[in-house]
């Protein structure tokens, strides 16, 4: 099966990446042995970074389902996903993630995420990207407070 998967997330990924539609980077969400959504890197043909194979196929899945809770599916990728992506993969709550080959692969062709695994283990005040958190906390403090009263909250 994982054949199979991995083969449908190359493909995707070799399809729209020979047409210059995004760099070499495609994946598949699978429910039941059933791909439920695929997805390849769109970055540059929708300017938006957050446009990766793995967000772009969750996203879908998530619209075919008609739900943000994907347990019991999961994900094969061409590459081991950003931290980004994966965030997002346990966001969704999936079974299971598969991946070809791994990040210091993605580094050898210009795809170096090691600074943002790096950056997300420090502290807010010794990153790079200037941070400064505690603003208006206490406002921020009666929002979420708020919220937690409103009937019907949907956690996720």
């Amino acid at each position: 099966m994982h054949k199979k998967f991995m083969s449908a997330a190359i493909e995707v990924a070799r399809k729209h990446c020979m047409k210059y539609e995004g760099g070499p980077f495609g994946a598949v969400v699978v429910k039941n042995g059933k791909i439920i959504g695929e997805g390849w890197n769109t970055v540059t043909t929708d300017n938006d970074p957050t446009c990766h194979a793995e967000v772009n196929a969750i996203r879908k899945a998530c619209k075919k389902l008609k739900t943000y809770d994907l347990s019991g599916c999961e994900i094969y990728s061409t590459t081991e996903p950003c931290p980004m992506c994966l965030a997002t993969i346990y966001w969704a709550k999936m079974s299971g993630l598969y991946f070809g080959n791994d990040r210091k692969d993605a580094a050898g062709i210009g795809f170096d995420d090691d600074f943002i695994y790096q950056e997300i283990s420090r502290a807010p005040d010794s990153r790079h990207l200037k941070t400064r958190g505690g603003i208006m906390a206490p406002d921020v403090s009666k929002l979420f407070k708020e919220w937690k009263r409103l009937p019907g909250v949907k956690m996720y």
